[in-house]
């Protein structure tokens, strides 16, 4: 089967089984939707919950989970913790098994959230949180990514606890020492870039991801100096706009000219080793590698900013990061207590004491003065930068059937042709855009 014919057939099982069509997603025989309509239940009892990065987060489960059973006795919560990279299959398997297999609440990822959504899993939760003391006080650009991600305008189907952010990271030390500004202009990262690189010493300005995951964060460099605000214009992407092309030409010319020439297959894992090494100037990554350049160079050697503006005086351009949050399972025959659970675990306190154990920007306002987030610089201004009604998100479409395979598989392979000058830019740019444009059509005809 082509490549082509592949992804049409993925996209048509997944909206079919969003529409109720009777297939399986493993070879198990064809078993009940998941879409079952539940009921609220008295608010007492048990609620079964799934962690989805079991084994990772479970310890600080367990202690919002104590504090919620101590503040509600009548309700018991199970616990159950998948593993991250099963979690997508392990909800898939459930929907299909029928409403006895799915839990009351889980930890849903914007990456998948749209299948979820597609196949009738989730209760929508807008309402819900404009009668709950939840009202107002979680971060809009983090509402934005989920509702975006969900497909339906307006709704909401889970509620955010935490997200990620794209982070410039730079050594604080050797600008001082070589008596540069701070990256907080594209003019001062490539000048940074150029001034901190001396190859016959092995010292470099930059480290680029090559390899796994360099698409993602290639976006991120992309739409954050050309200052576009929307990934879809008219039906069609925008990553081909010449003012994309002109940034990724600018950002892939710095490989083998600022950064090492290992740098081609590098990973996250290899590029934050290569940054922590010693040797390099600044970094792009997500404020997960945090506590690793803390711990190489010390708090005081170190900082981090979200990517700069377009130009002096325009709004700040980010592609939306993966958002994590509650969803409350349409099955569940108790939804008033779960909701109850996710009230509690989406609260300023618990919101803060989770993100804090994970190192991630919380979804809850009020936790945006805790001194935790306070004492880590780059978290704090990740998340103002995250809630300022001025800052554009530019919306990556999570929602599409074929995102990861487009922006992993069959395009990271012409990234490295790219910096090898194998392909120009806008040859890279008008390929992605072709493969997200089918796409685009064919899940909008689909969708009807």
């Amino acid at each position: 089967m082509s490549r082509n014919n592949s992804r049409r057939s993925r996209a048509r099982s997944l909206l079919a089984l969003g529409a109720g069509t009777c297939l399986a997603l493993t070879a198990t025989a064809c078993g009940d939707s998941g879409t079952g309509a539940g009921g609220e239940g008295d608010g007492k009892g048990k609620i079964v919950f799934w962690d989805n990065n079991g084994g990772v987060r479970t310890e600080v489960w367990k202690k919002i989970i104590a504090e919620f059973e101590k503040e509600n006795p009548d309700i018991d919560v199970e616990y159950v913790g998948i593993p991250i990279a099963d979690v997508q299959s392990k909800y898939d398997t459930a929907i299909q098994g029928g409403d006895d297999s799915l839990p009351d609440v889980g930890m849903v990822g914007t990456a998948y959230l749209a299948n979820m959504v597609a196949q009738g899993a989730l209760e929508p939760v807008t309402d819900r949180i404009e009668d709950s003391p939840l009202k107002g006080k979680l971060v809009k650009g983090m509402t934005d990514s989920v509702e975006a991600a969900g497909g339906e305008d307006g709704e909401l189907f889970t509620v955010p606890t935490s997200a990620n952010q794209g982070v410039l990271w730079y050594r604080t030390d050797l600008f001082e020492r070589a008596g540069l500004e701070p990256p907080t202009s594209w003019e001062n990262f490539y000048r940074a870039a150029e001034e901190l690189t001396d190859k016959k010493k092995n010292r470099f300005g930059f480290t680029i991801r090559g390899g796994a995951g360099s698409i993602a964060q290639a976006l991120e460099m992309m739409y954050a100096q050309s200052g576009i605000d929307s990934f879809w214009k008219g039906g069609r992407t925008t990553v081909n706009d010449p003012r994309n092309v002109e940034a990724l030409e600018k950002y892939a010319g710095l490989y083998d000219e600022v950064t090492p020439k290992a740098d081609l297959n590098n990973d996250f894992t290899k590029m934050v080793a290569t940054f922590d090494g010693g040797e390099v100037g600044m970094l792009q990554h997500n404020l997960g590698s945090y506590t690793d350049h803390v711990k190489a160079f010390g708090e005081e050697r170190i900082d981090g900013l979200p990517l700069p503006p377009s130009a002096e005086g325009a709004p700040r351009t980010m592609v939306s990061n993966p958002v994590d949050g509650l969803g409350l399972f349409k099955s569940s025959e108790n939804k008033a207590a779960a909701w109850k659970f996710i009230e509690f675990a989406a609260s300023a306190e618990m919101n803060s004491l989770w993100n804090e154990s994970a190192g991630a920007i919380p979804a809850h306002t009020d936790a945006a003065d805790d001194a935790w987030i306070n004492e880590a610089g780059p978290t704090k201004a990740a998340m103002e930068s995250l809630d300022d009604p001025d800052t554009r998100i530019v919306q990556l479409p999570y929602y599409l059937p074929d995102w990861n395979g487009i922006s992993k598989a069959d395009t990271e392979p012409n990234f490295q042709k790219l910096l090898l000058g194998q392909m120009s830019a806008k040859e890279f740019a008008d390929d992605l855009a072709k493969r997200l444009n089918e796409a685009q059509a064919e899940w909008s005809e689909q969708k009807g």
